[in-house]
């Protein structure tokens, strides 16, 4: 009869505590990745909306008749 895998203390390794610490340190990397990725779309976003009440601002003040008006309508 052949044996295709011997029990031998290699071959029941375990993760062990370097496994443990480099999988803590993978997560506490991609919270802090996770925290400075919200705070720069929370930036984009302001942005784009202080850049669109800039742009209907301008608007209204060059014609003041269809500034209540939706765009698709003259």
């Amino acid at each position: 009869m052949t044996t295709l895998a011997a029990s031998s203390a290699s071959s029941n390794a375990e993760p062990g505590t370097l496994a443990f610490i480099i999988v803590f340190c993978l997560c506490v990397a991609l919270v802090f990745l996770f925290r400075s990725m919200s705070k720069h779309l929370r930036r984009v976003n302001a942005a784009a909306a202080k850049d669109e009440a800039a742009a209907a601002k301008d608007e209204a003040a060059k014609d003041p008749a269809s500034a209540g008006k939706p765009r698709g309508e003259s």
